[in-house]
């Protein structure tokens, strides 16, 4: 993850850096040839002044006049009569404009002026020229001189404060980008250990997220699934603690009683008792492997529900029928409350197995003489069937848990009645496999109630 950091770092930086130069480099070069241009237009505009000041008296005193002021500027003047002739000049200034107003013979000068001389890297002076006109014609000019050191020094500190300033852009770029990326691959950190962690079994980790953006996604999900990994850590050990519990009382008692009966002395009476007795404890193993492999396949999803529409009373109408004997064994009467027509899209063989095994658990679990009912109500997207019986109920902390395998209430009432604790934990498999519910309302000391919507046939 450092070199995630470093490389995202890197990659932003050259980015960053790269938009920095164009931008300074354009921004210094607009500014110098700005800060340039506008000592040329001030310069002829100087030199215009002055040309205006002597086209009224081009006099001597008045020529000695503007030859005093520049004196005491940075700038030099030199005024030529028309043939060039020099007739008044700053200190100074001579031996430079003797090279310079040659350059302007034969060259058509305009009213505004001109430049004359631009080169401020190379020359001592940069000029400009400014004609003079009496009665309609030329009568002098005007030259303009200033030192070019004023110029080079005006650029130098401009580049100066542009080096400083890029300095500073580029090491508060390089903070700003090592505090963001730190603050991207910091969490990204953070997953990368949580992963390990899980990869090596560890499921307690813990994940801070904030905001909502796709980093925060990405740690809710893998939250998520420290969470669902932990879950079934935790299933897997008390499910595989349940199956051993529940396999060793029985397999004690075989072992038990196989041992007595192998007693040579024990009457053929006592030896079938015994036998018997083998035989129903391997019953009940036998029947809790059945259940076991059974929701091992559903929730492998490694069998087929083939739903059909079916005529939910005649079906329900024939169920009870078929397990009316075993109720009427403790007592229990069996009545189902359906209205006519009502269907529902269900494969018949496993929804059969779901009933049953929901009925055989309120047998069970009815108070004898009283009565078991299935009343099943039609709602707009599907079908409600609920399971009534008048029993001693769950205790409301106990109810969510009713659906997981080889939970139970009373351990001890539910094993003397032969029951495995998976019936309903099947029943729930079976119900959503068929895009259906399945939950469970009880009251203690009143009943419970099963309540199951499948979809409308």
């Amino acid at each position: 993850m450092r070199k995630l950091s470093w490389k995202l770092g890197m990659l932003v930086f050259a980015f960053v850096l790269a938009i920095e130069m164009v931008l300074f480099v354009s921004l210094y070069a607009t500014l110098v040839h700005a800060r340039i241009e506008e000592e040329f237009a001030q310069l002829l505009a100087r030199g215009n002044s002055h040309r205006n000041v002597l086209e009224k008296n081009l006099d001597q005193p008045t020529l000695a006049h503007v030859a005093m002021m520049e004196s005491e500027a940075e700038t030099d003047v030199v005024i030529t009569d028309a043939k060039r002739q020099i007739l008044s000049a700053s200190s100074g200034i001579i031996p430079f404009a003797e090279e310079i107003i040659p350059l302007t013979n034969g060259r058509s000068i305009p009213r505004d002026g001109m430049m004359v001389q631009t080169d401020w890297k190379q020359a001592s002076h940069i000029a400009t020229v400014s004609p003079i006109q009496i009665g309609g014609e030329t009568g002098g000019y005007v030259y303009m001189f200033q030192d070019t050191r004023s110029i080079q020094t005006m650029v130098y500190k401009l580049k100066h404060h542009f080096v400083v300033v890029g300095v500073l852009s580029v090491l508060i770029t390089m903070m700003t980008i090592v505090f963001f990326s730190r603050i991207i691959t910091t969490p990204l950190l953070r997953m990368k250990q949580a992963t390990e962690a899980l990869s090596q079994g560890d499921f307690s980790v813990r994940l801070e997220v904030k905001g909502d953006d796709e980093l925060a996604q990405l740690g809710k999900a893998i939250q998520t699934l420290a969470n669902d990994l932990a879950y079934l850590k935790q299933e897997r050990s008390e499910f595989l603690a349940s199956i051993s519990h529940e396999l060793r009382t029985p397999l004690t008692y075989v072992k038990g009683y196989a041992d007595i009966a192998r007693r040579p002395h024990l009457s053929e009476a006592e030896r079938a008792n015994y036998v018997a007795i083998i035989y129903e404890e391997a019953e009940k193993i036998e029947k809790m492997v059945k259940d076991l492999f059974e929701l091992a396949r559903l929730e492998r999803h490694s069998f087929q529900i083939e739903k059909q529409p079916i005529d939910l009373c005649s079906f329900l109408a024939k169920l009870c029928e078929k397990l009316r004997p075993a109720f009427q064994e403790k007592a229990l009467s069996l009545v189902c409350s359906c209205p006519d027509g009502v269907t529902a899209a269900v494969d018949r063989q496993r929804f059969e197995q779901v009933m049953i095994n929901v009925l055989d658990n309120a047998r069970k679990y009815a108070f004898p003489g009283t009565t078991v009912t299935i009343t099943v109500q039609p709602r707009k997207h599907g079908v409600i069937m609920a399971v009534s019986d008048q029993g001693a109920g769950i205790p409301p902390d106990d109810v969510p848990h009713i659906f997981e395998r080889f939970y139970r209430v009373d351990k001890s009432r539910s094993r003397r009645s032969g029951g495995t604790g998976l019936g309903l934990s099947i029943a729930k498999e079976i119900v959503e496999a068929h895009g259906g519910t399945i939950a469970a309302e009880s009251e203690p000391g009143k009943g419970t109630t099963i309540l199951i919507t499948v979809p409308e046939g």
